[in-house]
């Protein structure tokens, strides 16, 4: 059976998550007592390995029981259980404006006196131990509803045991860093067309910023370093079972230099990899890059050691 969790702070999608799940064919329980999970997971791996299982498991449970959340599992993986923790966030600030806009209350002040930014950072701290165990976490910060239902189906109900999925995104600075990014890369140290103003228009997807940025050394010598780094350690990643990977590279404003280095990477692992996610948060573009792998990362020997400026 195939086993997905789904946790998070409250207002970040998880409702959305698992509604996006269950109409995958997913038996989906909302609000599930983390002690019940075993008996649960027993219950339906009785039906067989085609059963698909997703639940969420989040501050709404009773006192005490997310402690022991970590020990049931690890039970899980002893009894060698298919499963996926998947945990959403979202910036503080925005939690804030999207319980303001509703006038929801959040779980945390039903039963206190504790004030909205109280709640939203006293569940965060509750939560902190389960955002440690996630396979993957994902920023819903400026995904639309419909982005969220994509990243789940794609990322999540797409995933095959022992495969890496691989994601590069490119983003903007004065927006702030993704919450999600795994690994981050600095590219605001190369030259930059937004100064040209015949290229401000443009983004690093269009074939004058390609141009403009393909002509220095410099552009080329980090892109392969960085190239040669990711292919130097995706394999120890994917050795320590880790099954997702979001490799964030940055410019001032995410339009120009960012753009065009997330899509020179993610068009040169694609040989390694047979499929990289590509996002560019500040364009809002998401899509896959495939192609027929010439070695896999999975066959590669591993080792037990570990719009304003651009």
């Amino acid at each position: 059976m195939q086993l997905v969790i789904i946790s998070g702070r409250s207002g970040s999608g998880k409702s959305i998550a698992l509604q996006a799940l269950e109409d995958l064919g997913y038996y989906a329980i909302d609000n599930l007592p983390a002690m019940l999970l075993g008996s649960l997971v027993d219950e339906l791996r009785g039906q067989g390995n085609r059963a698909h299982l997703a639940v969420s498991i989040d501050a709404r449970n009773l006192p005490g029981a997310l402690e022991q959340l970590p020990s049931l599992l690890e039970e899980l993986r002893q009894r060698q259980i298919d499963f996926q923790v998947i945990y959403l966030t979202t910036d503080a600030r925005i939690l804030l404006e999207r319980y303001s806009a509703t006038r929801r209350r959040h779980p945390l002040t039903r039963d206190s006196e504790m004030t909205l930014e109280e709640a939203i950072n006293k569940e965060e701290e509750t939560l902190h131990d389960i955002r440690d165990l996630a396979d993957l976490l994902i920023d819903t910060s400026r995904l639309s509803v419909h982005d969220l239902r994509r990243r789940i189906t794609d990322q999540v109900a797409h995933q095959q045991r022992d495969q890496l999925t691989l994601t590069l995104e490119s983003f903007g600075y004065k927006r702030g860093v993704p919450l999600d990014a795994d690994l981050v890369f600095d590219v605001r140290c190369l030259p930059n067309p937004y100064w040209d103003p015949t290229l401000r228009q443009f983004t690093g997807r269009d074939a004058q910023i390609v141009d403009f940025l393909s002509g220095y050394p410099i552009v080329d010598a980090m892109s392969n370093d960085i190239q040669a780094w990711l292919e130097r350690w995706l394999p120890a990643y994917l050795n320590s079972q880790r099954s997702y990977m979001t490799i964030a590279i940055g410019c001032t404003g995410g339009q120009h230099r960012s753009v065009y280095m997330t899509e020179q990477l993610a068009k040169r692992l694609t040989t390694s990899m047979g499929e990289v996610q590509l996002r560019h948060r500040e364009l809002g573009l998401h899509y896959t890059l495939s192609e027929q792998p010439a070695a896999s990362l999975a066959n590669v020997p591993h080792t037990d050691e570990p719009q304003e400026t651009s």
